[in-house]
């Protein structure tokens, strides 16, 4: 179906069904053109300007603090007050704006519902216009699902606020045109949601809520906060309407959270530790520098150095600034049918949560409702208040060299290898196959630990400290080797069915010519766009 008339210079190059013609009205695609004519300049600009900063680490700079925001940093201000309903944000839920999913988590106890359209989705046409429709009809409290098999879904009185984290500015929205150009797939996101959404939020009580990933500094923000002050005098709403989280997911951007929030001024919610984007961001930004290395995933912990000064510094940063520092994801899941793995997974999901309340955060995050009351624990016993703000941390000093102590370097195992390249693979299969959360060995995996994955292997391949612990050097023979091993392995767990009913096949070969490739591709899911539909 067409959606007709068009506005002048917009393109649909995607299918529309009737239902999604409502979320590509033609308010709707007035609204998106007018963002992307903004503000697309200043998102290419500041791209570029990453192809450069990313130049300067490959030539050996190292990351610091900005000196042309020192007084930034040593002013004493603080954010805008969030509304009372965001004052306590102890547990928050992730997932895709899958209609299942949504039911589940704003009916899950958790005070928070993160609904992605990002690293757990992934951007089949369809899955993010059924997102859209989703999210409407969450909003208006009239979303359902009946099952084939007799089930039947709907919202308790009771449900978690709503946040939704639109793609992030790297990434286009191809099946949009404006002008002859793709339209940016965070404008498209945020665009329809917040059109669509926004007036409907306000007159229940509630706003319009974001997560903002994979920024890579202040100036991004600030990209952010002009479109939200766009988006809110085109809706004729006021002005710090939109609340938005910041996840501090990159390098560059730990070295710049008091900017961020500044960036966003009268719609700034705090900062979220993305550990897992952090972790890939780090291996990107320093992979040419010769004596940067990271040990296999497993071992890198909230607990190692680089990774335990990061969330410190997030949490002074934001308590000073008045406010929400939420912690990260753990990704184990709930294990069916195994008690004692099951119990095992939930004292990992345990103690991860204590730490982070103990050290300060002021909620968290899981990705399964059975966690929610294993993570509400751990914060009901530290916290005594809705949030944690007033717990300065002063005594925390974190310096550049704290940020860049990148230990562990060690253990590299033959078995870590094989874990990086099955979990590239059985990841990319899925996600080319329309699914961007999967369970895989008991940890929900999504497009930041596939980013871990596979970067690693590039990695390890072309450093000199790349050596397993048996003293074989990582090279793209051996890797080669075990791609099939692990493809076959992957067909094996998953049985015949289910194998041909993913894209394993085409995973593979994607993920071989990544690793094999000298360049650095920035994201595997950029590369892998071009087979979606």
């Amino acid at each position: 179906m067409r959606v007709s008339p068009q506005p002048d210079g917009v393109e649909i190059l995607g299918a529309v069904s009737p239902e999604y013609a409502s979320i590509l009205s033609v308010e709707a695609l007035s609204f998106l053109a007018t963002l992307s004519r903004a503000f697309e300049p200043e998102r290419q600009r500041l791209l570029a300007q990453r192809a450069l900063r990313q130049a300067a680490f490959d030539q050996g700079i190292q990351p610091d603090f900005l000196e042309e925001t020192a007084s930034i940093r040593a002013a004493d201000w603080v954010i805008d007050p969030v509304p009372e309903e965001l004052q306590d944000r102890r547990v928050e839920i992730t997932g895709p704006v899958e209609r299942k999913m949504i039911i589940n988590a704003l009916n899950s106890g958790a005070n928070v519902f993160m609904a992605d359209f990002e690293d757990s989705l992934s951007p089949v046409w369809s899955n993010l216009l059924q997102g859209q429709v989703n999210l409407r009809d969450a909003v208006r409290r009239s979303i359902s699902l009946d099952t084939p098999e007799g089930k039947h879904y709907a919202l308790n009185p009771q449900v978690a606020v709503l946040f939704v984290r639109p793609r992030g500015w790297h990434l286009p929205e191809r099946h949009l045109l404006v002008d002859g150009q793709a339209i940016s797939a965070s404008l498209f996101d945020f665009g329809l949601f917040f059109l669509h959404n926004a007036r409907t939020q306000l007159a229940n009580g509630t706003g319009p809520y974001f997560y903002l990933p994979k920024m890579e500094g202040h100036l991004e923000a600030r990209l952010w906060n002009s479109v939200f002050n766009a988006a809110e005098d085109q809706l004729d709403i006021p002005r710090g309407s939109i609340k938005a989280t910041v996840l501090i997911e990159t390098l560059p951007a730990a070295f710049e959270m008091d900017e961020i929030l500044h960036a966003l001024k009268t719609h700034s919610a705090g900062l979220n530790c993305g550990r897992w984007d952090y972790i890939f961001s780090c291996i990107k930004k320093l992979h040419q520098q010769p004596a940067f290395m990271l040990a296999e995933r497993g071992a890198l912990t909230m607990t190692t150095p680089f990774m335990r000064a990061y969330s410190q510094l997030l949490i002074k940063t934001c308590h000073r600034r008045h406010a929400h520092a939420i912690g990260g994801m753990a990704a184990q899941i709930p294990v069916k049918n195994d008690p004692q793995a099951n119990a095992a997974a939930l004292a990992k999901v345990g103690a991860d949560k204590n730490r982070e309340a103990a050290d300060g955060h002021d909620g968290t995050w899981v990705a399964h409702p059975a966690l929610v009351a294993v993570a509400r624990e751990a914060f009901d016993r530290a916290m005594h208040g809705p949030n944690q703000i007033p717990r300065k941390r002063e005594e925390v000093q974190v310096s550049r060299e704290h940020l860049l102590d990148f230990q562990p370097h060690a253990p590299i195992t033959a078995q870590g290898l094989r874990n990086n390249i099955q979990v590239s693979i059985a990841y990319m299969g899925a996600w080319l196959a329309g699914q961007g959360a999967v369970p895989i060995h008991h940890l929900m995996e999504d497009a930041a630990t596939a980013e871990i994955s596979r970067s690693q292997v590039w990695h390890w391949m072309r450093s000199p400290l790349g050596v397993l612990d048996d003293g074989r050097k990582v090279t793209l023979g051996l890797v080669l080797n075990m791609i099939p091993e692990e493809l076959q392995h992957i067909r094996n767990e998953l049985g015949e069915a289910a194998f041909l009913a993913g894209e394993y096949l085409l995973a593979a070969e994607i993920v071989q010519s990544l690793v094999a490739n000298d360049s650095f591709a920035d994201f595997m899911t950029l590369t892998a766009y071009e087979y979606l539909e």
